[in-house]
């Protein structure tokens, strides 16, 4: 069945319509991408403290800690969508040209309007060989993020196949092996132990991507409150591992904000699991204005995404006659209210480009 254009994109494909009703999709692209904005918005401005009574660097530590899951959200979305056993079959021809459309054409455009802004703002010098490391590299930092999606989108012909034909049991043993090899062998290392690394060869994300294919088939889902306690485990240990980190640092001082330790895989999966659960026929029953919303930011994760740091920068830096961060007024308060601000004023952006037919094929 042929995928709708309106619906797709970041890191995820349609399914048909059976399968498009087991999750609230929407739902959790406009969960991941408020918490992306939260976290480079908590993690900008704020320098290492020199004493631990510090709020400025809590509220930082607190809300880097919640906002972690926000790539594995997307990521594990993306195996839910992309792994479905129905699309095993689909030639790999067909596959590449829609990845081609998902992320090529937009990763051309942005990475052209990086390049303007940094020779502009931050007073890059554009040159054949900074051209070529920033395609190569990537023009922006946030631009990791679609470097890693081309390499899950690689391989995911070959794990559409595994995952239409493992047994369960197969399939648990390899996310046990991910889990102890991502999540807690690399522990070791903070406390100066290592285990020699040619143990486990499985990589990281593609942990996270099968268990977007793996979660939402479990029988027995745990109760409510069990999810909400790991969740509240894993941004408690992220947090408070943080600080400790701080206390007494190290060589791996920010290993608790990484996102494949076992702490944010707690959080991550549990938020997930969560999300998951939310009946789809409780989430058709909410305000339409609300649904609409959830709706339009679930289609535009891609661009706002890509935008969104432009916009950070922007008031950073005063562009607009005035200067706007999360130290303009109590970073608890103002962290979270900047992230809707930045939200909706990228999304309304976002929106009116797509008004444009050109712009609406290639941004995403």
């Amino acid at each position: 069945m042929a995928e709708s254009k309106q619906s797709e994109n970041l890191p995820m494909e349609n399914l048909q319509p059976q399968e498009a009703l087991l999750v609230p999709v929407d739902l959790i692209r406009s969960v991941a991408i408020f918490l992306v904005i939260l976290l480079h918005l908590s993690i900008e401005p704020v320098a290492v403290p020199t004493n631990m009574i510090n709020l400025a660097w809590w509220s930082s530590d607190f809300f880097n800690s919640i906002a972690r899951p926000c790539v594995p959200l997307f990521v594990m979305l993306t195996g839910y969508l992309l792994l479905q056993p129905s699309k095993v079959n689909e030639p790999l021809k067909v596959f590449f040209k829609k990845r081609w459309a998902r992320i090529g054409l937009p990763f051309i455009f942005w990475g052209a309007v990086f390049l303007i802004w940094l020779v502009i703002f931050d007073k890059a010098t554009l040159s054949w060989n900074y051209i070529v490391t920033a395609m190569l590299q990537g023009p922006y930092v946030t631009f990791w993020y679609l470097y890693m999606l081309v390499g899950l989108y690689l391989l995911t012909p070959i794990l559409r196949v595994f995952v239409a034909y493992a047994s369960d049991n197969i399939m648990k043993l390899l996310l046990v092996v991910w889990f102890v090899g991502s999540g807690l062998v690399p522990l070791g290392y903070v406390f100066g132990y290592s285990l020699n690394n040619n143990v486990f060869v499985l990589p990281g994300w593609i942990g996270y991507f099968l268990l977007g294919a793996y979660l939402p088939k479990i029988k027995m889902k745990p109760r409510r409150w069990r999810l909400f306690a790991l969740l509240a485990v894993g941004f408690a240990w992220t947090m408070i591992a943080s600080a400790l980190m701080q206390i007494y640092p190290g060589p791996e001082t920010y290993y608790f904000y990484d996102y494949l330790t076992a702490n944010v895989i707690v959080a991550s999966v549990s938020l997930f699991l969560l999300l998951t659960s939310v009946p789809v026929a409780s989430f058709e029953k909410i305000p339409a204005s609300a649904k609409r919303l959830i709706h339009i930011i679930g289609k535009t994760t891609l661009p706002v995404y890509l935008f969104h740091m432009i916009l950070v920068e922007a008031f950073e830096k005063g562009l607009f006659g005035f200067t706007l961060n999360i130290m303009s007024l109590n970073p608890i308060i103002m962290t979270p209210l900047l992230a809707v601000i930045v939200l909706f004023i990228s999304l309304g952006g976002v929106v009116a480009m797509k008004q444009v037919p050109i712009l609406r094929r290639i941004i995403g």
